[in-house]
């Protein structure tokens, strides 16, 4: 494990960024996109290109995608009910179970998250009307590594908020067939379809619908490179939650932290994804050596191990800085999705965190339970952008009408200051809506000679 000293050598170093879109493709990929797409030169021209045609062909185009990326045969893209409940029969009791009761958890969180969420309200003649979105779309990512918990957690924030009808979209295995444990998860969260896409073609589907796939209001839920720039793409003809990038982790540990949890909470992240981001912030050089020496003994017992060693050979590793200040404004500026204290007197140090997609205080609050069973969404901000955005919740899936009704007795209150402001302004038939109806004479009514 990479181990560099001082905060300035980490801003320099590991905590470093790469802008989204900027990811270099492994050249098999690049490969398997240019057969698929065209001669294309970036990511984003392929992503454009894949959205013209779904938005111009259709099913057709997300059917053609979806093999050319994905390897999949099949002829329809939403998955029927019977292969929802036979999946049931292909996961293991204990896991039902389990996925219930995360889902519990998740559901009730969110619950309590709609009654402290916006709130319609009337007063003095004017007021906001809130109400949920009528549909929305989510994606679930994964085959190599199935996501059931991230069918909870997109699915249950908007059905706490209330939204009519939930769609999710997972890539299908070779067969066509969305993973049994995606299936499960949906059923118990009350999706409303599920439809066997991927990609950038499932984002274009849901912004502007096809033969099969309803159009949505809103496309949430992480993605790799494609969906990340297909939903940046999209935007302004359907609403997107936000642009989320490869998982990232931040534990910051003083000398009396255990390096063995340490090192486990760093590879929980790091097997993710290669282009993950694993690091360690201490004030404790001894304490780095030791969570090294761990992550490469715990790597042995991984299933995913090649995948995790890839993320700290390119993103990995440890930043020794002078005091625990200065570790919690180093983190602070890199805004991580998830920031670990394993620290003495941790709850002192966390209400000190600006920054974070989710704090996670001590010892007995490993991430992982964020991840699954906690409540509160794993979906939350990366790369930075925990600095102004927050972990997908049921805000996400509201929207607020500005409603004015006002009586006689406001109108003459309110309109004299109004119909100055507009004639100052030079907006003249703004003054007159105002005059006309006070009574008042507007003086330029009767055309010129």
């Amino acid at each position: 494990m990479k181990i560099v000293l001082g905060a300035d050598e980490g801003r320099r170093t590991l905590l470093r960024r790469q802008p989204v879109g900027e990811v270099t493709l492994p050249p098999e990929i690049w490969r398997r996109t240019r057969d698929a797409v065209g001669d294309v030169a970036t990511v984003e021209e392929a992503v454009r290109r894949i959205l013209q045609d779904v938005r111009e062909e259709g099913d057709a185009a997300v059917l053609r995608y979806c093999h050319a990326f994905d390897g999949a045969e099949y002829e329809t893209l939403r998955v029927p009910p019977e292969e929802q409940r036979a999946a049931y029969d292909q996961v293991e009791p204990a896991v039902v179970e389990a996925l219930r009761f995360a889902a519990g958890r998740v559901r009730a969180f969110h619950e309590e998250q709609r009654r402290h969420a916006m709130q319609s309200f009337q007063r003095d003649g004017v007021g906001v009307q809130v109400r949920p979105l009528a549909r929305v779309g989510c994606y679930v990512p994964g085959t190599a590594a199935v996501y059931p918990s991230s069918v909870l957690m997109t699915v249950l924030p908007a059905k706490a908020a209330g939204v009519e009808e939930v769609l999710i979209a997972s890539p299908a295995d070779g067969q066509g067939r969305v993973s049994p444990l995606k299936l499960v998860a949906a059923d118990i969260a009350g999706v409303d379809g599920i439809f066997r896409m991927s990609g950038a073609q499932a984002v274009a589907a849901f912004a502007y619908g096809t033969e099969s796939v309803p159009k949505v209001d809103k496309v949430c839920g992480p993605g790799n490179v494609f969906v990340t720039l297909a939903k940046r793409a999209v935007f302004g003809d359907v609403g997107i939650d936000a642009l989320y990038g490869p998982s990232e982790t931040i534990v910051v540990a003083d000398e009396s932290a255990d390096p063995t949890l340490c090192a486990a909470d760093l590879l929980a992240q790091a097997e993710h994804d290669e282009l993950a981001t694993p690091i360690l912030i201490t004030t404790s050089g001894e304490l780095a050596e030791q969570v090294g020496k761990e992550v490469e003994r715990q790597l042995f017992g991984l299933e995913r191990r090649e995948t995790a060693r890839a993320a700290f050979e390119a993103r990995g590793g440890a930043v020794v800085v002078d005091s625990l200040d200065e570790a919690l404004a180093l983190a602070d500026e890199f805004a991580p999705e998830h920031l670990c204290l394993l620290v003495q007197d941790a709850p002192r140090w966390a209400a000190q965190v600006r920054n974070a997609g989710g704090v996670f205080v001590g010892e007995s609050s490993p991430e992982t339970l964020g991840d699954y069973t906690a409540g509160p969404s794993h979906v939350m901000p990366t790369s930075g952008t925990a600095r102004f955005a927050s972990p997908l919740g049921v805000h996400d899936f509201l929207k607020a009408t500005s409603v004015v009704s006002m009586d006689e007795a406001s109108l003459r209150a309110l309109g004299p200051a109004t119909a100055r402001i507009a004639r100052a302004e030079g907006l003249t038939a703004h003054a007159r809506t105002i005059e006309l109806r006070l009574g008042e004479e507007t003086g330029d009514d009767s055309p010129a000679d």
